[in-house]
């Protein structure tokens, strides 16, 4: 068996992986930004879009851009924040938290076919050894890092 070299690999699968993912989004008619925006404001419900921004690593006119098509379709809304009239807290609506739920089961099936020749020892010992790879390389931990280029 000809050994591939890891780096290859890892970058080969990537871009296949995100092309299929960015697929099987289309019939919710979202993109993996759309989603991976929805995830985290699940878990950071009440952030400002400047938090979020910086958290993303995104520039400030294309968040606003995604946020606005997220606000039109009621996954999304702006809130005046009680500290600071300044700013909005971004929360998901009853419509985001349930296309969050969609999300969800697409990426588990979406992952499923992805790593079926793995036995799921394989898949814990794989996922454990990317995740050092990515901690030693410094990437911010469920964030994908295709937010930088956006917007350049």
């Amino acid at each position: 068996m000809e050994r591939g070299q890891p780096g290859f690999l890892l970058s080969q699968l990537g871009a296949h992986a995100a092309g299929r993912f960015a697929e099987r989004l289309k019939d919710l008619e979202l993109s993996p930004a759309d989603a991976g925006i929805l995830r985290l404001l699940r878990t950071a419900a009440g952030i400002s879009q400047q938090e979020l921004s910086s958290r993303l690593q995104i520039h400030p006119s294309r968040l606003v851009a995604i946020l606005d098509n997220l606000e039109r379709r009621q996954l999304v809304e702006r809130k005046p924040n009680p500290d600071d009239r300044r700013l909005y807290s971004l929360h998901l609506t009853k419509d985001g938290g349930e296309i969050l739920q969609q999300i969800g089961r697409v990426a588990r099936e979406h992952q499923d076919a992805l790593l079926s020749a793995l036995t799921g020892e394989e898949r814990a010992k794989l996922t454990e050894m990317l995740q050092r790879v990515a901690d030693a390389e410094g990437l911010t931990r469920g964030v994908h890092p295709g937010y930088q280029r956006m917007g350049k």
